[in-house]
């Protein structure tokens, strides 16, 4: 794998660092910017990066390595149905405050076999530690199982997912991952967490940005919608009345 010039640059730069004690983690993505067109069909990121240790290759630790890309958070209210006399019925239903659009995890190894599960719930190292801010007054037991309906149905949907073995390692140093967005992915700002891990601790942690957007006629759209809201809106009512309006003339002569 060809690491590029600035990654070289950043890795000289912090081995001369030899005060430093922790790792530094450099990360890069394939592609900081991800358009979505019509027909878009999903694209696959590579995460990619060096881990650099001050005491050199050489004498380096066994890291490994945990990503964690999460899609923009968003509110959301779950409801459950049930059966009653023989009708399905909204029973209940549990809101979140802020529930990521899309949640994966790639590591280079099973998450309970390098940190404890405290520290995976700190670092949300796992779709089961995903803070979703539930608000309302709810029993902890019901909200689990809310949460755990939420991630499931997401999981279905291919918005949330987990690799336990989908990081590589190469010579202590370099590391990859691959994590697939799904065609009905959220558009938006997304953070890629990478965490360097060793002895049950995590010891470095870097972010990169990516960028969602819609582009073409769906994204002129959408930026028009966000722009003049107002006036979008008002035009859509005016298109329905006036569609209404024809519908009902061509059925009336019919």
């Amino acid at each position: 794998m060809i690491v590029p010039l600035r990654i070289g640059f950043v890795l000289l730069a912090a081995l001369s660092l030899s005060a430093q004690r922790e790792p530094i983690l450099v990360p890069e993505v394939s592609q900081n910017r991800v358009e979505v067109r019509q027909g878009f069909t999903g694209a696959n990121l590579l995460l990619y990066g060096a881990i650099v240790d001050p005491r050199g290759p050489a004498r380096g630790t066994d890291y490994d390595i945990v990503v964690v890309l999460k899609g923009p958070a968003e509110p959301i209210r779950l409801r459950e149905k049930e059966r009653i006399a023989g009708i399905w019925m909204n029973a209940g239903s549990s809101d979140f405050r802020s529930a990521p659009s899309f949640f994966a995890v790639a590591s280079s190894s099973p998450i309970s076999e390098i940190v404890d599960e405290r520290t995976a719930a700190i670092y949300e190292l796992g779709t089961e530690f995903i803070q979703l801010s539930p608000s309302g007054q709810i029993e902890p037991e019901e909200q689990a199982r809310f949460a755990e309906g939420l991630v499931d149905m997401r999981q279905r949907l291919g918005l949330y997912k987990q690799d336990m073995t989908g990081v590589r390692i190469s010579e202590k140093v370099l590391y990859q991952a691959r994590i697939a967005l799904p065609s009905n992915v959220t558009t938006g700002e997304y953070t890629a967490e990478t965490f360097a891990i060793a002895g049950g601790r995590v010891l470095a942690s870097a972010t990169a940005d990516i960028t969602v957007q819609k582009v073409g006629l769906e994204g002129q759209v959408v930026n028009a919608a966000n722009r003049w809201s107002l006036f979008y809106g008002l035009g859509a009512i005016m298109l329905s009345v006036f569609m209404g309006w024809f519908a009902g003339r061509v059925f009336a002569r019919a």
